[in-house]
């Protein structure tokens, strides 16, 4: 993605997160990036163009943050593993809070319109990566698992930043929240990683 066609994602991705799916135009993007009208309809041609432009943009921003987390390289262990995970949710609950409130409203939209649902191969790439680890780390079924590990760690996202988890939950970016999350996510590799009776 060219560096105008981030900047156009950007804003895209704030007006989602603060007015929904319906706030989303070209015309409400080139004003929020601050660029001439119909500097967006040039580079997102249709509106379909331009979801599939948010999500593509949610993805490498999210995969950076993986990776600066340490979580796909280097020796791993579970306990390792567990606090770069709980580190990358509360960041997402914070700095990222508006990136991850988009990624929900996207693929809420993609339920309602088929045309979208080429977004959602997008969560192709977090399933690789934990597939890759938990093979790393010696799991039975890496395949399975690693889809069961992704399902976790997102419906404890969503329960933390929108559902009634959020009501009782530490406040996201403190010390006590990453605790919970790391030992939230140790639980879950936990159940993950040891052999099935």
């Amino acid at each position: 993605m060219t560096e105008r066609m981030a900047a156009l994602a950007d804003a895209a991705i704030h007006l989602v997160a603060t007015k929904g799916m319906r706030g989303l135009t070209h015309r409400a993007v080139d004003a929020q990036a601050g660029v001439p009208t119909g500097s967006t309809s040039a580079y997102f041609r249709t509106r379909k163009a331009l979801v599939e432009g948010v999500v593509q943009r949610l993805a490498e921003l999210e995969n950076a943050e993986v990776v600066e987390a340490g979580m796909t390289t280097g020796p791993l262990d579970p306990d390792r593993l567990a606090e770069g995970a709980a580190h990358v949710l509360d960041q997402w609950m914070t700095t990222g809070r508006e990136r991850t409130l988009a990624r929900y409203a996207c693929l809420l939209e993609a339920t309602h319109h088929p045309e979208l649902r080429g977004i959602l191969a997008h969560g192709e790439r977090p399933r690789a990566q934990a597939r890759a680890v938990l093979e790393a780390l010696g799991a039975e079924d890496p395949e399975r698992q690693s889809r069961e590990l992704v399902a976790f760690t997102d419906g404890l996202l969503f329960d933390r930043l929108v559902g009634a988890g959020a009501l009782g939950a530490p406040t996201p970016g403190t010390p006590e929240s990453r605790a919970e999350l790391a030992q939230a996510v140790r639980a879950a590799l936990r159940g993950v990683l040891e052999p099935r009776s």
